[in-house]
């Protein structure tokens, strides 16, 4: 018999009463719509795999808390009972659709809980993961495999159910509030190596009453961990950490917190070479295989809302040598306007031009007739040294005109708080991030990008492949022999955040 083609099949009509009532039941959320519109309308709990689909589901949902999630986010008792009817069929499904996004996106949008933070949750269709739930020969482990495996996620689920906890036991004797640094000497060092040791931060001494360098070092490391400055020198602030005088309710919320940043970022490869940029941490890396290959210093936004530097992730795509300051026109309008109109010669280190790029004469320019709102110049300054990008600036085109850059300010690195800047990211060693992104594509990345330079005008660099940069907010997060360390919730988002995971879980 011939074959027909180009022929559809018909759609089909014949649906049940009970057909009917799932898709009705369903309608209302787009997910089990999704499903059981393109599944012809198959159960996923009733009948005779149904037991063992809920009970795999039951087994998921109590390990919530695990994950830092509340344990009233999924109405577990919904789970208690065999599905028998449609109503009870599409609320264990509603429950399973929840769970599915949670694990693959995080239980809260980003954009929600603050308007800075931009990413982007990149989660697979929810209709696809049904239908392989329901194709699994095991659901319960399938289950638990959604879950991120990054090392760093499992790292701080370890944290949160109290490993490699920073809680010091009371019974230890307490270490006297002093200065206690390099040099000193008394039964307050015993106390104090006693307390680190106990937690695993062991400093061995020839004469354990002495503050010697080695004891320095397990200091400085307790403090990164505690989120204190690491200076090495056991002040009065880390002695009433070590002491237990300090609740540390705080560290809980940043793990929890924590743990929902990684799985707004579970569909990002972060096995792939990358350049991670934490803020709080004033720190960039470029990870490659979950190993760091360079760290630099960091200098990000201001305290101030509007200079805050946003969240999201993008593809580096350029390093530009002796780059032009095209200053961003809330800058131009807000800061430096205001100079011209008091004086034109103002900030004369900075061209004034037109639309087209031409540099204008101030002599030809009224200042004091323009507003912010009507000012058609741009601002723009040359290349060199003393440009406020440097010599070097780290192109990931994007809508918030974000993006890495050398600066003549130095001395900023200095500082233990290093928020400072209008949003962008300043770098510590710019040219030797420059080598190491170049690595990948020149056998002399000192040569490539020593060339550029030598040309003393801007120059672009294109990254064969581009290299994705995420720009990240954690105040929490392990080393690399999965110690956890604490970062001051410089912009307040923490806080934001964790309100907005509780607020979730009441949401069932």
């Amino acid at each position: 018999m011939a074959r027909s083609v180009g022929v559809a099949a018909a759609p089909r009509l014949d649906f049940s009463a009970a057909e009917m009532a799932l898709a009705q039941a369903a309608a209302a959320n787009p997910d089990l719509a999704a499903y059981y519109g393109t599944h012809g309308l198959k159960p996923v709990f009733l009948g005779p795999q149904g037991a063992a689909r809920r009970a795999a589901l039951l087994g998921a949902v109590a390990l919530g808390p695990s994950h830092g999630i509340p344990a009233g986010r999924y109405a577990a008792e919904a789970l208690a009972k065999d599905a028998t009817d449609v109503a009870t069929e599409v609320g264990q499904a509603r429950i399973l659709a929840r769970y599915l996004r949670d694990m693959t996106g995080g239980i809260v949008r980003p954009a929600r809980v603050d308007s800075l933070i931009k990413r982007e949750v990149r989660r697979p269709p929810i209709d696809r993961l049904i239908h392989d739930f329901t194709q699994a020969p095991d659901p319960q482990r399938f289950l638990l495999d959604l879950q991120p495996r990054h090392p760093a996620y499992l790292a701080l689920q370890d944290a949160l159910a109290g490993g490699k906890s920073l809680g010091v036991p009371a019974h230890l004797p307490r270490i006297p509030e002093a200065m206690w640094r390099i040099g000193a000497r008394g039964e307050g060092v015993l106390s104090l190596r006693a307390r680190l040791d106990s937690i695993g931060f062991t400093a061995p001494a020839a004469d354990p009453k002495v503050y010697d360098a080695g004891l320095a070092d397990a200091v400085a490391r307790y403090q990164a961990a505690a989120g204190l400055p690491s200076d090495g020198v056991a002040g009065p602030k880390t002695i009433r950490h070590l002491n237990g005088d300090v609740p540390d309710d705080s560290r809980s919320r940043a793990i929890v917190v924590a743990l929902e940043r990684m799985r707004w970022m579970a569909g990002e490869d972060l096995s792939a070479r990358h350049v991670w940029v934490n803020i709080p941490e004033y720190t960039a890396r470029i990870m490659d295989g979950g190993a760091e290959v360079f760290r630099t210093r960091t200098v990000v936004g201001s305290t101030d809302h509007d200079r805050q530097t946003p969240e999201f992730s993008d593809e580096m795509e350029y390093v530009v040598a002796n780059p032009r300051w095209n200053v961003p026109r809330s800058i131009t309008v807000k800061e430096y306007l205001p100079k011209l109109q008091a004086n034109r010669h103002a900030v004369s280190h900075i061209d004034v031009v037109d639309g087209n790029g031409n540099v204008i004469s101030r002599d030809r320019i009224d200042f004091g007739r323009y507003t912010a709102a009507n000012f058609p110049y741009r601002m723009r300054q040359k290349a060199s040294g003393d440009n406020a990008l440097g010599l070097v600036k780290f192109i990931f085109p994007n809508p918030w005109n974000i993006y890495l850059h050398d600066t003549p300010t130095k001395h900023l690195f200095g500082n233990a708080a290093r928020a400072y800047s209008h949003g962008c990211i300043r770098i510590g060693d710019p040219f030797d991030l420059a080598h190491a992104l170049l690595s990948v594509q020149a056998k002399d990345p000192q040569a490539m990008f020593q060339r550029a330079l030598d040309r003393g005008k801007e120059t672009w660099l294109k990254l064969t492949p581009p290299v994705p940069v995420h720009l990240v907010y954690f105040t929490a997060f392990p080393d690399a022999d999965g110690t956890i360390r604490r970062f001051e919730d410089v912009y307040g988002r923490d806080a934001l955040l964790y309100d907005a995971i509780q607020k979730a879980g009441l949401d069932s």
